[in-house]
């Protein structure tokens, strides 16, 4: 007897037999099953010989089923068996709610809210009983420090950094050309300006990461010449130095040689065919004073523009040197992008994706409390980035330190995403993250490009309203005390309760005892990002 798992296999073999005898002995036609049974038979003769997969040597012809549903597990989950909160990272109800906006359609939730409101990790903002008119004004906001010669007024809500190359250059054209529609910025991501950008004509963020694609020298260092004579085209508003980012914070990237196309090398300044490097850490600075003095530098080379920095907070007393070394050096950046551990990527490994960086509430708290607690917050306005879709998202941001905010993945719903998560295959299906350019065909670019528009003018419009209800004239109103949190199973606060506030200078005070604070600022020096002290010595030194 053989054994019950190659049934499927030598049923094959013998279907395959009785069409052979019926083609010689009834009719012709049979050849075509027998030519499939004969096809299905040496495939499982294949099986039974190879050595790279158990499953398919154990389970001739009928194993192929397990990889063929693997394959489809995703489609299968999200048109099936998914509720419209089970998805992840972003449920069907919220990207329902993009598209509808992104198609300029009614976008209301009939028969009451699905999500659990008693769950520990629901949130919410009060209303108020007097609610105040809806306001028109255009909301925006100035960013530029005192050093900075040429302010930018930007949007309460923009498309946060994603990189030609990543994206297809369809989907670069389609965002910039719906930002200049909706009189919005485009970050250009870490991969710089292409033609697909200067193609749109809408404003951009230049983002500068640790390979300096644009302003790159040939040993992959910065090149100020290069810098200064991009950085001074009018497109370009202002200059981001990528820290960090939210999905893999820490981690560098290498796009192999035979995928950095004409169009690729032409946008980041490197040759066709060869590897394009992206390191860990930055070479043009490698403590906090340098980086402010960095900062300083593509200032004036940019004549003046806001120049910033965009990190995912990790250790506490990284960021606070960074801190103490604008109070010793006098330089200040314009703004600070603070990006979630929430946040989004292509591609990134497991671990860095799940379990390494700071969520964006802790860690926009935690900056806006820093500049506060010394000083510096007048100057410097703070954005943020991380799963921020919806006018609550952008509310809550608000209220809980920041100045604008920014949004990839909601943009990319808007342009066509899915949710496919296929970004690092190639094979995206809508063309929005692929450089097939079949794939990229099927992105028709005017018509995406209005729904980008849509989809920014729409959350704002919702942005408004939600205000009104609580009572507010505009978004920047928005306190922590109107932003309320579960603690623990019962005790429900406001964030003004729920999570610490530092008052102006705290940190500048002689001595401070702050919890989650105080330990760390013993710990930070301006000179360098290593600790200066154990954590031991640092707590007794304000005990």
């Amino acid at each position: 007897m053989f054994p019950a798992r190659y049934t499927v296999f030598i049923l094959c073999i013998v279907l395959a037999l009785v069409a052979l005898v019926l083609t010689f002995a009834l009719s012709g036609y049979f050849v075509w099953p027998f030519l499939v049974f004969a096809v299905l038979s040496a495939i499982g003769y294949l099986d039974v010989r190879q050595t790279r997969h158990a499953i398919l040597r154990n389970y001739p012809v009928s194993g192929h089923f397990r990889f063929l549903f693997e394959a489809i597990r995703p489609e299968l989950r999200q048109y099936f068996f998914e509720s419209n909160q089970d998805g992840r990272p972003f449920s069907r109800e919220r990207r329902s709610m993009v598209y509808d906006r992104a198609k300029d359609i009614e976008d209301v939730l009939p028969f009451g809210t699905e999500l659990d409101v008693y769950d520990t990790s629901y949130g919410w903002v009060n209303h108020s009983i007097c609610p105040k008119p809806h306001n028109h004004e255009d909301m925006r906001v100035t960013i530029g420090g005192p050093d900075c010669k040429q302010p930018y007024s930007a949007s309460l809500y923009n498309i946060s950094a994603m990189s030609f190359g990543s994206l297809s250059g369809n989907a670069i054209l389609a965002l910039n050309k719906g930002a200049k529609a909706g009189g919005f910025y485009h970050d250009t991501g870490e991969g710089s300006v292409s033609r697909y950008h200067r193609q749109g004509g809408g404003d951009l963020v230049w983002e500068l990461g640790s390979g300096y694609f644009g302003c790159r020298a040939d040993d992959g260092t910065f090149d100020a010449e290069k810098f200064a004579k991009q950085a001074v085209e009018p497109q370009i508003k202002m200059i981001e130095i990528k820290m960090s980012q939210g999905a893999k914070p820490g981690h560098g990237g290498v796009l192999p040689g035979p995928k950095v196309t004409e169009e690729i090398a032409e946008a980041r300044g490197v040759p066709i065919g060869t590897d394009c490097i992206s390191p860990a850490s930055h070479s043009a600075f490698s403590t906090p004073v340098e980086l402010l003095h960095f900062i300083a530098q593509l200032r004036e080379l940019s004549g003046g523009k806001p120049v910033g920095f965009k990190l995912c907070i990790g250790h506490r007393w990284e960021f606070m040197a960074i801190v103490k070394a604008m109070l010793k050096t006098g330089i200040k950046p314009d703004f600070i992008v603070v990006d979630g551990a929430e946040g989004g990527t292509g591609a990134a490994p497991v671990e860095f994706a799940n379990r390494l960086g700071t969520p964006l509430r802790q860690g926009l708290t935690f900056v806006h409390n820093c500049l506060v607690g010394t000083g510096l917050r007048e100057d410097i306005r703070i954005g943020a980035a991380g799963k921020l879709i919806s006018a609550f998202d952008i509310a809550g941001a608000l209220a809980l330190g920041a100045d604008w905010v920014n949004s990839a993945r909601g943009f990319m719903f808007a342009v066509g995403c899915i949710q496919s998560q296929s970004c690092h295959t190639n094979r995206c299906p809508t063309g929005v993250a692929t450089q097939d350019p079949k794939r990229q065909q099927a992105l028709v670019v005017p018509d995406k490009a209005q729904r980008v528009a849509n989809f920014h003018r729409n959350t704002l419009k919702s942005l408004r309203d939600f205000s009104a209800a609580a009572g507010l004239s505009h978004p920047r109103e928005f306190k922590p005390e109107h932003f309320y949190l579960h603690e623990g199973l019962r005790e429900i606060m406001p964030a003004s309760v729920a999570l610490s506030w530092l008052k102006k200078g705290a940190l500048l005070e002689k001595s401070h005892n702050i919890p989650g604070y105080s330990t760390y600022w013993e710990m930070a020096e301006a000179e360098s990002f290593h600790p200066a002290k154990s954590v031991e010595a640092a707590k007794s030194a304000h005990a």
